[in-house]
């Protein structure tokens, strides 16, 4: 399947993405399984732009003008560049998904012979909650003062705290001896730091810690019953780790999929590959919701199950068209059952739905699905030939006793919060909510390779994937990036840029374009740029022969772009559209 990826402009997309074929069994009677409508070959196109009508040519460019930059940047106070390709990887996740759906698509006799995605379209997709909540039909508002999350001790070790209880956080300040009135205004910025990427916790906090060893604080995490783990400096993934693991189970069930057909005369292209396909969903957060919403936007028919009175992230502001902005960005289209799953009678709802289903999802905490009897082996009984997928935070590579499975611990563990910074900066995890994302990608391919599993098999299975495994996909340096000034987003009068490599790299050309002697300094380029709009230099660095992009500094502005009217939809909130074209 690797053959198909033909026309790529991301290397690091290529690179994800064959990676990620290279982890589907591709048995030598594949061809005559999957191409019995003559077709013939299946393409895969990786470009930088797509639809966005802008001349976009490298990762840094997609960074800035999608908004990336913009995101990552708000914890500082400044547009920032992430270190790694992290669009690029998203977009060889969603080539890797394109070319499933559409193996899949053809073998129920849907013509299907290229796959188009691009960097820009990923990068848009992994920012669809902070979109969501920008463009909000309400008065609403994201705070977006400057703040981390990140703590540094007394005996200088940076790490991270996690607690999802806001009792757990109190006792561990208590613990320490932080002013309570402190940590109790420090609850809610905590809190809500997933969803704004920024985190102005009271400084009191981060003075308490300063004066504290890391053993105390350790200490203190563990007594109150919440997680601390230091941020690792090496850039490099721990250990090799398959994104995601199928094990297939030993009865059969299905033979295939709905719709399945083999004929010498392919039905017509279409847009929706898995359309037919039933998933069940019982998911909280992002992860699991961007699963799910992968799969919709394929066509699946998804339907989550929710706790009477609905999942209470509906509620959480900002409010568009009656439910939050953020829970719409990933759970918009699905279908809702409400039951309470640890009752008896809620159990049963499973089963019942399951029992008419292809896919079931979930990202319960671990030891959860066997607590209440709704495993993999549980379910395939109800159901043979079920895909039964598992979303995690960490899989097993912590072991039994391992901390909370969220995002930003998992960048600091995994080195992913040391590669994603340059070396001049310490090691922190971007507020942007990374690995949640790439976690919730990462489980769909996983859940379409099991189903194209099941198709030449008849064998349903087990999928299991994590935060921690996700985090492996993004290539990583050995060594954290070295930047200069001109690396980072440079001010403007009324802006930011972002220059391209040439412009990165030979400053003597930037000073020329800019007006300077060819021996200026880079203060002396950097200075002369704030003198006047981001919409002249841009002309003038043209002209020179030199890239630059203006940074996206208010996701707003996107909605308002024509430039962009082909890859998001305009409603109650800005909605990406589907990341893939089918043909």
């Amino acid at each position: 399947m690797t053959r198909s990826l033909s026309l790529v402009e991301s290397a690091t997309g290529a690179q994800v993405a064959a990676r990620s074929l290279g982890l589907v069994a591709e048995p030598a009677d594949l061809d005559d399984l999957m191409d019995g409508s003559g077709a013939g070959p299946l393409e895969c196109e990786i470009s930088w732009a797509g639809p966005v009508d802008l001349p976009l040519s490298d990762e840094r460019a997609v960074q800035a003008a999608c908004g990336i930059m913009h995101v990552h940047g708000r914890a500082a106070g400044r547009p920032a560049p992430l270190a790694v390709d992290y669009a690029s990887a998203a977009a060889g996740v969603l080539a890797a998904q394109g070319i499933l759906a559409a193996w899949i698509a053809r073998s129920r006799g849907v013509r299907v012979t290229s796959v188009r995605t691009s960097v820009s379209q990923a990068a848009l997709l992994v920012l669809a909650q902070y979109l969501g909540a920008a463009t909000a039909d309400d008065d609403w508002r994201e705070p977006t003062v400057p703040g981390s999350s990140t703590f540094v001790s007394a005996d200088g070790v940076r790490f991270e705290f996690e607690t999802l209880d806001p009792q757990r956080w109190l006792r561990f300040w208590t613990r320490l001896g932080a002013d309570p009135a402190a940590a109790k205004r420090g609850w809610r910025p905590f809190q809500e730091r997933f969803a704004t990427a920024t985190c102005p916790l009271p400084p009191e906090l981060h003075e308490t810690v300063r004066r504290t060893s890391f053993t105390t604080v350790r200490a203190a995490a563990d007594g109150a019953g919440a997680s601390v783990l230091p941020v690792r400096e090496d850039p490099g993934p721990p250990a090799p780790a398959r994104p995601w693991t199928l094990a297939p189970f030993p009865d059969q069930g299905s033979s295939g999929l709905p719709g399945q057909r083999k004929s010498a005369e392919a039905g017509p292209v279409s847009d929706r590959p898995l359309a037919g396909i039933r998933v069940i969903e019982s998911t909280r957060r992002v992860q699991g919701p961007m699963a799910g919403h992968i799969l919709w936007m394929l066509g699946a028919d998804v339907v989550r199950i929710e706790p009477p009175g609905g999942d209470p992230m509906r509620g959480i502001p900002p409010i568009a068209g009656g439910c939050s902005a953020r829970f719409s960005a990933l759970n918009a289209g699905k279908s809702v059952t409400e039951a309470d799953i640890t009752t008896a009678e809620g159990r049963r709802t499973v089963h019942e739905l399951v029992s008419g289903a292809d896919v079931f999802l979930h990202n319960w905490a671990p030891g959860k699905a066997a607590q209440l009897r709704l495993d993999a082996d549980d379910l395939r009984r109800t159901r043979p030939g079920l895909i039964y997928a598992w979303a995690s935070g960490w899989g097993d590579s912590l072991g039994s006793s391992s901390p909370l499975g969220t995002d930003f611990l998992v960048q600091a563990h995994s080195g992913l919060a040391a590669a994603l910074r340059p070396a001049d900066e310490p090691p922190a995890p971007s507020l942007m909510t990374l690995t949640d994302v790439l976690g919730g990608l990462v489980c769909a391919q996983g859940v379409l390779a099991a189903l194209l599993a099941r198709i030449r098999t008849g064998h349903g299975g087990r999928v299991d994937s994590s935060l921690y495994s996700a985090a492996t996909v993004l290539p990583r340096p050995a060594r954290r990036a070295e930047w200069t000034a001109l690396d980072r987003p440079l001010r403007t009068e009324d802006g930011y840029l972002a220059l391209g490599r040439e412009a990165r790299e030979r400053p003597e050309h930037l000073a020329a374009a800019t007006g300077l002697g060819a021996c200026a300094g880079i203060t002396e380029i950097t200075s002369q740029l704030r003198n006047l709009p981001t919409a002249f230099w841009s002309r003038r660095l043209a002209e020179a022969g030199l890239t630059a992009t203006e940074v996206c500094a208010d996701l707003r502005q996107l909605a308002r772009d024509p430039r962009f009217s082909r890859a998001l939809s305009v409603g109650e909130h800005v909605f990406p559209l589907a990341p893939w074209e089918f043909s």
